[in-house]
């Protein structure tokens, strides 16, 4: 008939894309036979799906390529960082050894040998890596790719699994070449460079790759960018999440991602909070579950990068003194999140004013207004709404004090 209203177009941008077609009937069967407690296993379980989803991401390459360097790049630690990947000149992966995520321990980067160095066939070499447990391979070489590289690459292939090819110390070559020469054009030299490798690989039976040309020193440059966009673009859904939250807080626009993604949780988390045994706040208007509230600021804190561990790792790489950075958060967002700190920052402490039928709307189009009632569902939700909305501008704050940006 008639077209959207405007409200019900908004309420179709935050669809809550983690659950399945399925998983969505199944929610409107349970909550229409038995509420909202019936409804909260369910969403529970998804809840404990997306923070136990694991990330599996494999880096090979042969000797010197610049794998462990990479790796630490990815996860925004120095080499000489507690956690860090070993880097050096010799082959120092004898075996497959991960990598945690800094604040995001279900995200792995496996450090895996080369197969140059590694003595065996692509097929074998997979079996032995332990190929099924990684979602995606990146083959890294700091110069033209090799026949090795791209037997290993048809075999990833051949298995269903996807790989990209690096083309690392980009920054080493230009520098060289500009020192050579007296006109230098960087823009045609990468080109040159991006050309070589693909007609390498080309050559060796791979059409038309992509190949990405990266300073694991100078991530914000060349194509490192491009290349976390490629990865995240071929990942499924709650693969997706974890790679997005697991992004360095680099620009204004991951912020921006990660505050998409995080929004997504809150109307699961004030479901919670609907029927858990609320414990009132003293100060608050209405009632809510406390430790959903602090456990969830605290994740977001992390997701954006405002913890503590992260402010420092954010100046060692940018080299910026870590209280400058703090100062562009305000105090109360910084260190331990209580109940007063709550209170005091006055997220909740207003009446609610939003109708239980036009937040559900917001967050739950899908559903429709099941999760509406309640004041433990809207003020929960509020409180994360209001504490996300702070944090991520904060976030954007931070980013801009630590790159310069205007």
């Amino acid at each position: 008939m008639g077209g959207s209203s405007s409200s019900q177009q908004a309420a179709q941008s935050e669809t809550p894309t983690f659950f399945t077609q399925e998983e969505i009937s199944k929610l409107k069967s349970e909550f229409k036979t038995g509420g909202v407690e019936k409804v909260q296993p369910l969403i529970q379980n998804k809840i404990k799906e997306l923070n136990n989803t694991e990330l599996n991401i494999a880096v090979t390459g042969d000797t010197g390529a610049g794998k462990s360097t990479f790796i630490n790049a990815m996860r925004g630690l120095c080499s000489e960082d507690e956690g860090a990947a070993a880097v050096g000149t010799t082959e120092t992966t004898k075996k497959p050894t991960g990598y945690s995520h800094p604040t995001l321990p279900n995200v792995h980067y496996w450090d895996l040998p080369g197969i140059g160095s590694a003595r065996f066939t692509a097929g074998s070499y997979l079996r032995k890596m332990q190929f099924k447990k990684y979602d995606f391979f990146i083959i890294v070489s700091a110069g033209r790719f090799t026949e090795n590289d791209a037997k290993l690459a048809k075999e990833i292939k051949r298995l269903g699994k996807r790989c990209y090819f690096v083309r690392s110390k980009i920054d080493v070559d230009l520098y060289c070449m500009r020192r050579e020469r007296k006109e230098f054009d960087e823009v045609a030299e990468m080109e040159k460079i991006r050309s070589d490798c693909v007609s390498g690989l080309g050559k060796a039976g791979i059409p038309n790759p992509t190949v990405f040309l990266i300073s694991s020193f100078e991530p914000d440059q060349y194509d490192f960018n491009w290349l976390k966009e490629a990865l995240e673009g071929d990942l499924t859904n709650v693969k997706k999440r974890a790679f997005i939250l697991a992004l360095l807080i680099e620009s204004v626009e991951i912020v921006r991602k990660k505050n998409e993604i995080l929004k997504k949780d809150i109307w699961m988390l004030a479901t919670l909070s609907g029927g858990v045994g609320a414990i009132p706040i003293p100060g608050l208007s209405l009632a809510c579950d406390i430790g959903i509230l602090i456990g969830a600021i605290i994740h977001f804190q992390k997701c954006l990068g405002l913890d503590d561990a992260s402010l420092h790792r954010l100046a060692n790489r940018t080299g910026k003194p870590v209280e400058e950075l703090k100062s562009a958060v305000k105090p109360h967002l910084l260190g331990e999140i209580t109940p007063d700190i709550i209170v005091r920052i006055g997220w909740g402490t207003t009446v609610v004013t939003v109708s239980a039928l036009e937040l559900a709307l917001d967050v739950v189009p899908v559903i429709g207004s099941i999760f509406g009632a309640g004041s433990s569902f809207l003020m929960t939700f509020k409180i994360l709404r209001d504490a996300l909305k702070d944090l991520t501008e904060n976030a954007e704050r931070v980013v801009r004090a630590a790159f310069e940006i205007n």
